[in-house]
């Protein structure tokens, strides 16, 4: 029985050192969740406003930019997917992976060759196992992402829809990533930055002027809306992967501490069973010991009665 007994108090010491680690990692990414989401939000404002400005020149003139045109026979698209450098963080990157799986079944169903660019350590593992080839990938900077590694990201997929599809480049270009929606739901999400697809919301409809019959947005666009559109563009795919890097990395740090919370409690639930089970060990060792006690002060005073005789 006090081998037993040691197996549990190991087993307690080793459990409880596992606990404060997923404690304090649980810690540390609900630290880094809020300087996430500060990120985010600063973001946020200059990519839709710089979304309104490249859809306003594109709806209010008729240059047809190959970044807002619509290949009407697209044969080849990019995916950029972005997951995790680091694992520990439940299922954030093999869902933000099963998103981009989905995705691609997709484009390869309409026909579409499909290229793979892939930001974190867990995409490129995952696609290099199966042998899958990758046009270009990076890592080292998805828990804390900057703007110039998103310009580093962004750099390879414009160079690649500027190009025609027989000199190797794209039609489209699609991004997967992980949306923080709130500290506990993030939802993997597919969209396609290029071309652009317009949306008329009610801000937008608001602030229009008439010419003629016809209701356009105020602006105005100097020297033309051609270089306009040559320098916005590059700026817009920028912020919107940038934007995208930095709500994957509020997810990835929110998954993270939801995985190490639940990794916290199933250690305090497996310490609380396995002291029960020591005690219950402890417990019936001195139950024998104080039967052997009785058992040998009975067979002493049996064996001095009869000596008596």
């Amino acid at each position: 029985m006090g081998a037993q007994i040691r197996v549990y108090k190991r087993r307690i010491k080793s459990v409880t050192a596992t606990k404060k680690i997923t404690k304090a990692m649980e810690m540390i990414a609900a630290s880094r969740i809020i300087k996430a989401q500060r990120k985010v939000a600063a973001s946020t404002p200059y990519a839709d406003e710089l979304t309104a400005a490249v859809t306003a020149v594109a709806q209010t003139s008729e240059v047809k930019h190959p970044l807002t045109t619509e290949v009407e026979r697209p044969v080849r698209a990019a995916v950029l997917l972005v997951t995790s450098d680091r694992g520990l963080a439940g299922g954030y990157s093999s869902n933000a992976i099963k998103a981009a799986e989905s995705l691609t079944a997709r484009l390869v169903s309409e026909g579409k060759q499909v290229d793979s660019y892939i930001v974190g350590r867990k995409g490129v593992s995952y696609y290099a196992f199966r042998e899958r080839s990758v046009q270009q990938s990076w890592t080292g900077f998805t828990d804390s992402p900057t703007y110039a590694d998103a310009k580093a990201v962004a750099e390879p997929l414009i160079a690649s829809i500027e190009k025609s599809t027989a000199e190797g480049g794209v039609d489209e270009l699609h991004i997967v990533f992980t949306e923080f929606v709130s500290m506990m739901t993030q939802t993997p999400v597919d969209r396609r930055m290029l071309p652009l697809a317009f949306e008329h919301t009610a801000e937008a409809s608001a602030e229009v002027f008439v010419r003629g019959n016809e209701a356009r947005p105020l602006y105005d666009f100097e020297p033309s809306p051609e270089q306009v559109l040559d320098a916005l563009l590059p700026r817009y795919v920028e912020s919107r992967v940038y934007n995208a890097l930095l709500q994957a990395a509020a997810s990835e740090h929110a998954a993270r501490r939801r995985a190490m919370k639940s990794a916290t409690d199933n250690a305090e639930e497996l310490i609380k069973s396995l002291t029960r089970l020591a005690n219950a060990a402890r417990q019936a060792d001195i139950t024998q010991e104080i039967s052997e006690i009785v058992g040998g002060a009975s067979a002493l005073a049996d064996a001095t009665a009869g000596s008596d005789r």
